[in-house]
């Protein structure tokens, strides 16, 4: 069996490895640089306001309304925004822009409309 695989940059790295230290740090720079454009959670709207919605809106919806869709029962973990509102503080309070999720199906959305953690869409 292999110890080795290549990289995405092609360099020859042991195979449990996801990437050489080179492209890792690249990426982890890609993500600081990310964040820093971002700002904070509390820049963005995620407040204590924010906090005391969140916990209301699960509370009355429970269950991740991706996981229903399939008939399976997760309890929902966060408020998704159905439509990123991308700073618009209208979008960001509009009830019907918001979604229960489990953190799964959270994450798959967030990768969608992100273009992955930190990649840019």
């Amino acid at each position: 069996m292999p110890s080795k695989k290549i990289c995405r940059c092609g360099k020859l790295i042991d195979i449990d490895e996801i990437m050489c230290p080179q492209c890792k740090e690249r990426k982890e720079t890609k993500v600081k640089e990310y964040n820093k454009q971002r700002g904070s959670s509390y820049e963005r709207g995620y407040d204590s306001k924010w906090q005391r919605y969140r916990i209301r809106f699960l509370k009355q919806n429970p269950l991740c309304s991706e996981c229903l869709k399939e008939g399976i029962y997760t309890p929902s973990k966060t408020v998704d925004h159905i439509v990123p509102h991308k700073g618009d503080m209208k979008l960001f309070w509009d009830r019907n822009n918001h979604q229960a999720l489990c953190k799964r199906h959270h994450d798959i959305n967030t990768a969608k409309e992100d273009g992955g953690f930190g990649n840019g869409a």
